[in-house]
C-alpha cells in the first residue's frame, strides 16, 4: 500500500496515438495505491475519456497543442485520494451545456458520454476554465483505508 504521496505529470501532444501510453501510466498510479483490479480499469476509462475529450474538443486535434494529465497522491505523508487533472490548451466550454446522454433524446448519440462514465466511476468530477486557459477537468478517487 501507498505511504507516501506525490505527482507524476505527464504532457503529451494532441494525438490519439498517446492514449495507450497515459493508460499504461494510469494503471500503474492505480496499482501503486494497492486498488483492486476493476477499479484501476474504471479509473482508466474515466481517465482515457477525459484525455479523448481534451484533444477532440479541447485542442481540436492540433498537434501543436499540448494535453496536461497529472496523477496526485493527496495528502503527500498518508494520501486518502487519488486526484487525477486534465488540462487542454483550447478555447473551453461549459459543462453545464453539455447533453446529458441518459435525456431519451440523446440515448442514441455519443455526445457527453465521456462526462457521464466520469462522473460515474469516480467519487468527485469538476469541470472549469483553467486559470491559464482551456478546460481542466479534476476527477477524484478515494483510496480504501487500510488497504
Amino acid at each position: 500500500m501507498l505511504t507516501r504521496g506525490g505527482t507524476v505529470r505527464l504532457q503529451i501532444h494532441s494525438h490519439f496515438d498517446m492514449l495507450d501510453f497515459v493508460q499504461v501510466v494510469s494503471d500503474r498510479v492505480g496499482q501503486l495505491a494497492g486498488m483492486d483490479e476493476d477499479t484501476v480499469h474504471w479509473i482508466g476509462v474515466a481517465v482515457r475519456e477525459s484525455v479523448i475529450n481534451a484533444i477532440k474538443h479541447g485542442n481540436r486535434e492540433e498537434r501543436t497543442k499540448l494535453v496536461t494529465v497529472e496523477f496526485t497522491f493527496s495528502p503527500t505523508a498518508d494520501p486518502s485520494e487519488l486526484i487525477v487533472r486534465v488540462l487542454d490548451q483550447g478555447e473551453g466550454f461549459e459543462p453545464e451545456e453539455v447533453a446529458d446522454p441518459l435525456a431519451p433524446e440523446n440515448l442514441l448519440k455519443s455526445s457527453g458520454r465521456g462526462i457521464f462514465f466520469m462522473r460515474s466511476f469516480m467519487d468527485d468530477v469538476s469541470l472549469r476554465r483553467a486559470s491559464e486557459g482551456g478546460m481542466e477537468v479534476r476527477m477524484v478517487k478515494k483510496l480504501s483505508s487500510g488497504g
